[in-house]
């Protein structure tokens, strides 16, 4: 797939079904566990269906989804980034997951700002976005070196877990 954007450091392009294997160990990590959730993906087919019905069908349906991470050397996949349309959200939400092997480095704050100047510039966004658990300070710093700010907090559904809500206005 053609590459969506660059950084200084990494690529950020469309998934495509042949890289089930990475998207079946970030999506049983214990951190994207315990912050995103269980997707119930336990098998390559499962990653494969993962990628059919979420970011493939996103970029069909809405021109953008989560893009795969890769550190521009050595070609290696590190985690997620990009926009998603929510059903119970009026603005597209930036989301962003790495390995924890990759985490520390700058590299979530780094696929996150060249997603947020891809919404502005290529997208045309007004607005966008975000939100994470409270218990979660990473992604909390992420966001707010992103010039996102607090609104509140929110529940995507009646069963999940209360999540603090940022917005950028762009």
């Amino acid at each position: 797939m053609p590459n969506v954007l660059e950084t200084e450091r990494l690529i950020l392009s469309e998934f495509t079904t042949a890289d089930a294997a990475f998207v079946l160990e970030l999506l049983n990590d214990p951190t994207w566990l315990q912050n995103i959730g269980d997707r119930g993906v336990r098998t390559l087919d499962d990653a494969r269906a993962y990628i059919k019905n979420g970011p493939i069908s996103s970029y069909k349906r809405f021109g953008l989804g989560l893009y795969l991470v890769r550190l521009k050397e050595g070609n290696i996949p590190v985690g997620v980034c990009g926009l998603l349309k929510r059903e119970v959200l009026e603005d597209f939400d930036i989301g962003y997951a790495l390995l924890p092997r990759y985490t520390g480095m700058g590299y979530a704050q780094e696929a996150a700002a060249g997603v947020v100047r891809h919404a502005r510039h290529t997208l045309g966004l007004a607005r966008i976005v975000a939100f994470t658990l409270p218990g979660n300070p990473g992604s909390i710093r992420v966001l707010e070196k992103l010039g996102m700010k607090y609104e509140g907090t929110m529940q995507l559904t009646p069963d999940a877990d209360v999540c603090n809500l940022y917005v950028l206005e762009l």
